[in-house]
């Protein structure tokens, strides 16, 4: 058989394409800070090589030594995400452990307090179902993001509604070499989305901001990659589809499951985690059960 030669200047990929071929991934978990921390005062579980570890022992409701505090703020640094199972906190016993980790911040721009304004409730049902079920990294939206929060299960379905965190720091380190050298010094705009109710309102007080692509943990030196899926809308100075294609490879980080832990939450569950280091996921599998979670947010920094 014979015939023409396709013509290769016209069907060449675009010089913007930044999708790297299809070959077996693999994961690369080293970093900075790779060798695991002791600890004397607290009892941790690693729940994965690089994120989430459980904590026994030690009670949240109570007064914690200056040594006790300190570890906890380093495990934190280094696991990301630490569990607590079978606490069962006030609202100020849960602003109070949340103090622990930094300064709980106050009247959230959508959510409703639990009559506490540094606690905020999610509730969702069979009229009210979850939303939540996107990877994100809470309020990236604002010039300061938050530093963390401390999530509590108050009321858990029978089965279902798990969270899941993935390691943004692992999820750097295992981009290609080339993609990472292409962002090191990018920029991307994070604004609130398009929105009913409390979240339109908020949209129209709040005004887009811009983020380092690759943010520098300001704790532990690590780089993070540091832009999601919600609340990410452009990578500055590209072109529309090369910014939406960009932003399509480093979002899709989160997926994979050698970046992530995920928990089955308990009554009375409680999970910190470091917002500027992770993403998270809210699965909404539960419908139309009930769920009721309390949180407290932490006042962060700007991402640099």
């Amino acid at each position: 058989m014979t015939g023409t030669p396709p013509d290769t200047a016209t069907t060449a990929a675009p010089v913007h394409t930044v999708v790297p071929p299809l070959t077996p991934r693999k994961f690369r978990p080293g970093g900075a800070d790779t060798t695991p921390h002791t600890y004397e005062h607290l009892r941790l579980t690693p729940q994965t090589r690089t994120i989430g570890a459980r904590v026994d022992g030690l009670d949240p409701a109570a007064p914690l030594d200056a040594g006790t505090r300190a570890e906890l703020q380093q495990a934190l640094l280094e696991w990301k995400v630490l569990f607590f199972y079978g606490q069962e906190l006030t609202a100020g016993q849960h602003r109070g452990f949340a103090g622990v980790f930094g300064t709980p911040e106050r009247d959230h721009p959508f959510l409703p307090s639990a009559g506490d304004p540094h606690v905020v409730r999610l509730s969702h049902d069979g009229q009210h179902p979850g939303t939540e079920n996107i990877w994100h990294s809470d309020m990236s939206f604002s010039p300061q993001p938050p530093r963390g929060s401390v999530l509590r299960a108050v009321e858990v379905p029978a089965t279902g509604g798990d969270t899941l965190w993935a390691d943004m720091a692992a999820a750097y380190d295992g981009l290609p070499g080339a993609v990472r050298r292409r962002i090191a010094d990018l920029r991307a705009v994070h604004e609130i989305p398009q929105a009913p109710g409390a979240v339109g309102a908020a949209r129209a007080r709040l005004q887009p901001v811009e983020h380092p692509v690759v943010r520098t943990h300001p704790e532990t030196g690590r780089q993070l990659l540091y832009v999601n899926r919600v609340f990410t809308s452009r990578i500055v100075g590209l072109p529309t589809q090369a910014s939406r294609e960009l932003l399509d490879l480093l979002t899709r980080q989160a997926d994979y499951p050698e970046y992530q832990v995920r928990l089955h939450w308990e009554p009375g569950t409680v999970a910190v985690w470091d917002n500027r280091a992770t993403q998270h996921y809210a699965v909404s599998d539960y419908f139309p059960d009930r769920r009721v979670m309390e949180r407290v947010t932490l006042v962060g920094d700007c991402p640099a």
